[in-house]
């Protein structure tokens, strides 16, 4: 495991030995677990191609969620990007919002997924970097690097808040995976470690507060549709990072606040169910559609 408290901690060290913060994670893992530096990568490489396969797994026109209540988004968001060009927010983006649909539609369907950091937020990761391989084009070895920044910035955010909805809201959540994805964006352009920081701070403070509150207590309703805000809100950080815009709160303080806002939510809004979305009258009906009236 890392030994890192704190992302400037990270940013020291990186420049301190002049290097990217994957290469420094890379070089740590490959020593704490006593493996080569290839092996360490090789795991990395076969965990990309698992998020690879969750696209095109959830991307079938067919595909529907255990529960029933799900299903088919990937599909339609793709259609619809090629129906119309684009769309709204242009090809690039609704097609990186397909694959995080898809991705999360995989889960939902108890199909073979990374948990990036959670499987509640498990399309925000593949979303932003299969994208970037299969339509960008960028280098596989590039884009497998950048996982090891993302997980850098995770391990730091799960020791100093939490990653867990049921603990902090799916601020920690689908929050830490856009702050993840937008360290690993900022690297793959070209960026230094501090803007990389800075896009993670930008990412988790534009989620602080974001509730937990799956309806039925299925991670489907808001979960999947909320990893693709998680998408759009990694790529929009990485982009302000990247033309110099700083986040005026350091990362290590958006974290420290994410923390205490998680503790401060209500038992209800933190995976309960019992709260929020979940509690609505239609959240209600969509819990006895798969679970049946409730017992008195």
């Amino acid at each position: 495991m890392l030994l890192y408290q704190a992302i400037e901690e990270l940013l020291a060290a990186a420049a301190a030995q002049n290097k990217k913060i994957s290469e420094l994670v890379l070089a740590d893992q490959a020593q704490q677990m006593e493996k080569t530096e290839q092996e360490v990568y090789a795991q990395m490489e076969q965990s990309f191609d698992v998020m690879c396969d969750s696209v095109l797994q959830g991307q079938g026109p067919n595909q529907r969620s255990t529960s029933g209540l799900t299903g088919g988004e990937g599909f339609k968001m793709m259609f619809y990007s090629e129906r119309t060009a684009g769309g709204l927010s242009g090809v690039f983006m609704t097609r990186a919002m397909s694959r995080a649909l898809a991705v999360s539609g995989c889960n939902a369907a108890m199909g073979k997924i990374v948990a990036t950091p959670t499987a509640g937020s498990c399309g925000i990761l593949p979303g932003c970097l299969v994208s970037l391989y299969e339509d960008k084009k960028m280098p596989k070895k590039d884009i497998v690097m950048s996982i090891f920044t993302a997980a850098a910035f995770g391990i730091v955010i799960a020791q100093r808040a939490c990653l867990a909805g049921a603990q902090g809201g799916c601020q920690a959540e689908c929050g830490s995976a856009a702050g993840m994805a937008a360290a690993a964006l900022v690297e793959l352009q070209g960026g230094t470690p501090q803007q990389a920081a800075d896009a993670c701070a930008i990412a988790i403070a534009n989620q602080l507060g974001l509730v937990c509150d799956p309806v039925a207590g299925l991670v489907e309703i808001p979960c999947i549709k909320r990893n693709v805000s998680g998408v759009m809100i990694a790529f929009s950080s990485a982009d302000m990072a990247l033309a110099g815009i700083r986040s005026e709160i350091p990362v290590d303080e958006c974290i420290d606040s994410m923390d205490e806002v998680g503790s401060a939510l209500p038992a209800s809004l933190r995976e309960t169910a019992l709260g929020g979305l979940a509690a609505t009258p239609t959240g209600m009906k969509l819990k006895e559609q798969v679970f049946g009236p409730a017992q008195h």
